[in-house]
């Protein structure tokens, strides 16, 4: 955490925020590549977590969010630093080229939510990513629904990194 401090332009990501959650992962890859192998997972169990995920949207009244009609298959290049554009379903909201790179999840009424990677350079060869995840509630639905799907969030987020890192 100490070295995402030095970024003062990150703060308000983190400021008041209900959950946060950095991991960090080391490798041989440039924060492009690792960005667009990471969003470009997609084994079996997660698409079944979507269905899930759409199953607790109808029960507890979240925006239902449009599946994509192909999974993506990302390439560093697909990887926008443009605030505002997409990236999947992500919305880049701040970026800087091959320092950090920060995204909205498409808007909801029950949560905010923002996912991002900081690199750190650790040498020659090796970077050193801290993927973040941050929650604001904006509902009384999204303590509840993200309690359900915390577990799943650790689980999705780590083996995401784990690719991004090895493809």
């Amino acid at each position: 955490m100490e070295y995402i401090r030095k970024f003062s332009e990150l703060e308000k990501y983190f400021e008041k925020a209900d959950f946060t959650d950095i991991k960090v992962f080391e490798g041989e890859t440039t924060l492009r590549e690792f960005i667009a192998s990471m969003l470009s997972y997609y084994p079996w169990w997660i698409v079944k977590l979507y269905r899930i995920r759409k199953l607790l949207a109808a029960i507890l009244g979240l925006v239902k969010h449009k599946e994509p009609e192909e999974l993506p298959n990302l390439q560093p290049e697909d990887v926008s630093f443009t605030p505002g554009e997409n990236v999947t379903f992500f919305i880049v909201r701040r970026a800087k080229e091959d320092i950090f790179w920060v995204s909205e999840t498409p808007d909801d009424r029950h949560l905010r939510a923002y996912f991002g990677v900081v690199k750190e350079t650790v040498s020659n060869s090796i970077n050193r990513f801290y993927v973040i995840t941050t929650v604001f509630y904006k509902h009384w639905t999204g303590p509840v629904y993200f309690s359900l799907i915390r577990p799943f969030h650790h689980l999705v987020v780590s083996r995401m990194a784990h690719y991004g890192l090895t493809h």
